[in-house]
């Protein structure tokens, strides 16, 4: 009998936990006659999702846990999550039910039909309109700039296969993005559209730093749009300089009486160079932070904790 494993990454969801777990289990029992494992992975939760957990698993065998030693980010978790699972498949799927349940038995159908990765993909959103059309944003400017098949609206949530899971285990990469990964390296995916809701409970740790180190994370692994940019806007200015530069020398020779510049328009011209290099400089600066993270091969996350792993 074959098992499917889902992984779910917590954080802070001490509400969600319980229910969560019973609506997968649901879920599961109607996809047919599969085992199944059911793995919490927590990236240090602060309030009562651990003994919610242990409890969890101390009624169910078939529910396992992770517990990592400290907050290891949005990223190292999940991936590291699914790498731990057991199944002959493994679905991602959040704690506070924003990926819906009611995916799994469609993942697993296609799973059947044959495909190595399925995927979730939002076609519309409860969450805050605002970030819903950042992330719209975010999802085209990748897809535009990047240098891989950038897939938009996808989250992460979805079935891997097993196979697929093993090449993620030879990716030597402290801080894997898991998108970027399914888009560069997988097989053909088939996309399951979704409604995606609110939060059921709780309050979401995501955040603007959040959102930000998400995104620069995928730019400076993928695209070379920011260093592409300094250097044309690095011609443009020193061009633009040269024009000057000879305007002044002839302006001098000639001694136009009737040319002039002011000095608030040239003071403006000066601010905007020397903001544009500041941007430039920490947009390179996001370049080298990323080499360096890859260059310290540090291990995804670090355990304090495992139960009912054999």
């Amino acid at each position: 009998m074959k098992t499917i494993s889902i992984m779910v990454p917590t954080y802070n969801e001490e509400d969600n936990v319980i229910p969560i777990s019973k609506a997968i289990i649901e879920q599961v029992k109607l996809c047919g006659n599969y085992d199944y494992e059911l793995l919490f992975i927590d990236n240090d939760s602060k309030d009562s999702t651990r003994e919610k957990i242990r409890a969890l698993c101390a009624d169910n065998p078939h529910i396992k846990a992770i517990f990592n030693a400290k907050n290891y980010g949005q990223f190292n978790s999940p991936y590291y999550g699914i790498l731990q699972a057991t199944g002959d498949c493994v679905i991602s799927m959040a704690a506070d039910f924003q990926d819906p349940p009611e995916l799994i038995p469609k993942y697993v159908r296609a799973w059947e039909e044959g495909y190595k990765l399925v995927m979730g993909q939002k076609v519309s959103s409860r969450e805050n309109p605002l970030v819903y059309r950042a992330r719209q944003f975010y999802y085209r400017f990748m897809k535009k700039h990047s240098e891989i098949d950038f897939l938009e609206q996808v989250n992460g949530s979805g079935l891997y296969d097993r196979e697929f899971v093993e090449i993620m285990r030879g990716i030597d990469d402290p801080r894997p993005f898991l998108r970027g990964v399914v888009a560069e390296l997988g097989y053909k995916i088939k996309l399951i559209p979704f409604d995606q809701p609110k939060r059921k409970f709780g309050k979401s740790s995501n955040n603007l730093f959040s959102y930000y180190d998400g995104a620069m994370q995928s730019i400076t692994t993928y695209t070379k749009v920011l260093v592409r940019a300094a250097v044309a806007s690095g011609v443009i200015l020193t061009t633009l300089s040269i024009f000057s530069i000879v305007g002044s020398i002839i302006y001098k020779l000639f001694n136009w009486d009737s040319f002039s510049i002011s000095g608030c328009a040239l003071d403006l011209v000066i601010f905007f160079a020397v903001s544009l290099q500041i941007f430039f400089i920490g947009a390179v600066g996001e370049y080298v932070l990323n080499v360096n993270d890859h260059v310290r091969k540090r291990p995804l996350v670090i355990e304090s904790e495992r139960i009912n792993f054999k």
